[in-house]
């Protein structure tokens, strides 16, 4: 007789029940059991292509330095370097036509925040293509000298020249884009100018494939001076001398 308040129905399920192994884990894959309102929902895990890491800070490196840096100079590609000197990504591009210089974190994020003021409300995309990854270490005032180096102070960039700093792309005029430009300069240290997509490339001070300018002849041997020619084809003092 069941107990008091069970239904003689529940009772007969209750009793057929019986205890058994698990089941073995089916060989089906995981994602083709996953119900059909979930499965729009489910993203792939590669991400797509792109030129700059995740969640990348451009104004002071990720990992910071193992040591303190030196203060270095910066880099001058007049031996037959190009790279960096030309609009890759972007429409126009703002770039150093002054020798190196050492721009600070500071200064690039005051003309970062200049150009996209000057540009409010326009759809644009900027490109960074410079970053701040030099440590500078300074010690404090009316400190005697030595004791080391001194604790750090701000992050800065070595900008050769001739580099492109910032590229722009997007639906814009040309003449915003130089003004925007213009007013960037203005708060970075040295001369810069305003380049386009498609540009020759710069090695050095000097602009490739213009006036018929080739890499092989910036690359050539230095030319003889005149006054280096015309002593070559003189003859030598020993052979004027007469034998005494």
């Amino acid at each position: 007789m069941p107990p008091p308040g069970l239904s003689s129905s529940l009772v007969t399920q209750l009793s057929s029940l019986s205890l058994s192994a698990s089941r073995p884990r089916s060989a089906v894959p995981i994602p083709s059991r996953i119900p059909q309102f979930l499965a729009p929902a489910i993203k792939p895990s590669v991400r797509a292509f792109s030129t700059t890491p995740l969640l990348q800070n451009w104004l002071a490196p990720k990992a910071g330095e193992s040591r303190k840096s030196r203060k270095g100079r910066c880099r001058v590609p007049t031996g037959g370097s190009q790279r960096g000197t030309t609009v890759i990504w972007g429409d126009y591009g703002i770039r150093m036509r002054d020798h190196d210089r050492r721009i600070s974190a500071q200064q690039l994020k005051i003309a970062e925040d200049t150009i996209r003021k000057r540009l409010r409300g326009m759809k644009f995309r900027l490109y960074m293509r410079i970053a701040a990854t030099i440590g500078v270490y300074t010690s404090g005032n009316e400190s005697r000298m030595g004791k080391g180096k001194g604790s750090f102070d701000h992050w800065t960039a070595r900008v050769a020249v001739s580099k492109v700093i910032f590229e722009i792309k997007g639906d814009l005029h040309e003449q915003v884009v130089r003004d925007a430009f213009r007013l960037a300069g203005n708060k970075l240290p040295g001369l810069y100018e305003f380049v386009k997509k498609g540009d020759p490339a710069k090695m050095g001070l000097t602009k490739v494939g213009v006036n018929g300018i080739t890499e092989e002849y910036l690359k050539r041997p230095r030319m003889k001076l005149p006054l280096e020619e015309a002593a070559a084809v003189l003859p030598s003092a020993s052979s004027t001398t007469s034998p005494a």
